[in-house]
């Protein structure tokens, strides 16, 4: 059962809709009797209530009241599959649930996830990975399809892979896993987007092996009255670096788990985040990160534009382990509010059982800088333009750290479309 809090007396609107859809897409789902038996532990966790504010890792985002609506499936739903973000990329598509036909490049396996489900492989990987994992529950319960990536030992990608989660409506439960052979590199960007109102989970597990080095971008840009799942796993072997670059430019109610094991001794992790948040925006990101090595490294800075009545989160957990000394962990939130409405909340930790380490976190909160605005303002650049200059400024710093001119033009784009709906 999921220790979230005592089971409740009657299910919510949305909560009913999430078990019914189950009973009522049951025989659909692809499954073997181990698959099925995690699918009925996902449901009764649900039935026992999703997380309210009194559960300490949802305490800023009361699940069980902030999901109000869950839409019907609907099969028939019309999807637009979108162009890759970056051209020549090796494109994977999760259409409505189900994969799209794929054709891999040398030095990648891909298989759709349905199979790896219909004969039990996937059945370990059904389980939570803690007694609140809800998003893991809903996902476990409902999940279609998806895709399995196995990049060779030693191969490094001359084009990104993008793994697209796209939808017409209605409901889109998707995973992705990914095995990273030793001293490969590459680069993956995962698309989360669609039309009409959606509930979409994503859950996305990678292994890293010794020595490779991987970007991962994800790009969530649901419509702004759908909610949206997402939670990334990862677990880094020797040596291995990991950039994990998350942008939140979409969707009513959202929540972004990232859970990271640098468990190589010299690992490295990196996360940048960018979340824009207008209107009734509900975002939380929240990340649990374990170093087990000796010696790893990490360094995890978000930042966030908030204007409308929007509200966001940023909870992140860094937790260092007794053997893992040497570590060197740095993490920053900083907020840029453009609205006396809008919120945001921070709550950074650190748990730390090792005595030879360097560990530190911080936090801001700020306006537009009314110097920086004169200023622009006096040399002819109309305000409306001028304050989009400097947001995109407070966020240009992160983006540019990518070193990939295609890649952080690409995404410069993506924000100038977001200033220009909600600037």
């Amino acid at each position: 059962m999921m220790n979230m809090h005592a089971p409740a007396t009657q299910l919510t609107p949305a909560e009913a809709a999430l078990v019914d859809g189950f009973v009522a897409r049951m025989s659909d789902l692809p499954g073997n009797g181990a698959v099925m038996a995690r699918r009925d532990d996902a449901v009764e966790r649900i039935k026992a209530g999703l997380p309210t504010r009194r559960v300490e890792a949802w305490h800023y985002t009361d699940l069980r009241r902030l999901l109000t609506i869950v839409p019907d499936f609907d099969p028939a739903a019309k999807v637009t599959q979108v162009a890759p973000l970056v051209a020549g990329s090796a494109v994977f598509a999760l259409l409505n649930g189900a994969a799209a036909p794929v054709t891999a490049p040398d030095g990648l396996t891909v298989t759709a996830l349905a199979e790896q489900l219909k004969d039990g492989v996937l059945a370990d990987r059904l389980a939570p990975v803690d007694a609140d994992d809800a998003v893991g529950a809903v996902n476990a319960a409902l999940v279609s399809d998806g895709f399995s990536v196995q990049v060779a030992e030693g191969v490094e990608l001359a084009h990104p892979v993008e793994l697209q989660n796209l939808h017409g409506g209605g409901q889109v439960h998707g995973r992705f896993d990914v095995t990273v052979g030793a001293g490969a590199k590459a680069t993956f960007i995962e698309r989360q987007a669609g039309e009409g109102s959606v509930l979409a989970s994503s859950l996305t597990s990678v292994e890293i092996g010794d020595g490779a080095e991987i970007v991962w971008i994800v790009l969530q840009e649901q419509p702004d009255d759908s909610s949206h799942l997402g939670q990334f796993n990862a677990r880094l072997g020797e040596n291995a670096k990991l950039v994990l670059f998350v942008v939140n430019a979409g969707g009513r109610l959202v929540r972004q788990e990232v859970r990271v094991a640098a468990a190589g001794d010299e690992s490295v992790f990196t996360l940048r985040g960018v979340n824009l948040l207008a209107g009734q925006t509900h975002c939380d990101v929240s990340m649990v990160l374990e170093h087990l090595g000796y010696g790893a490294a990490s360094t995890e800075i978000v930042r966030n534009v908030v204007t409308g009545k929007a509200h966001g989160v940023f909870q992140g957990q860094i937790r260092v382990a007794r053997e893992a000394q040497k570590t060197d962990a740095k993490m920053a939130c900083n907020t840029l509010l453009l609205s006396d409405e809008g919120e945001f909340s921070t709550k950074p930790e650190l748990e730390i059982f090792a005595d030879d380490v360097a560990c530190g976190h911080g936090a801001t909160v700020s306006e537009i800088n009314t110097d920086h605005l004169f200023y622009l303002m006096a040399r002819g650049v109309p305000e409306h333009e001028a304050r989009a200059l400097l947001v995109k400024a407070f966020l240009a710093e992160i983006i540019e750290e990518l070193q990939d001119e295609v890649l952080v033009e690409a995404l410069e784009a993506k924000l100038d479309a977001w200033f220009t709906a909600h600037g």
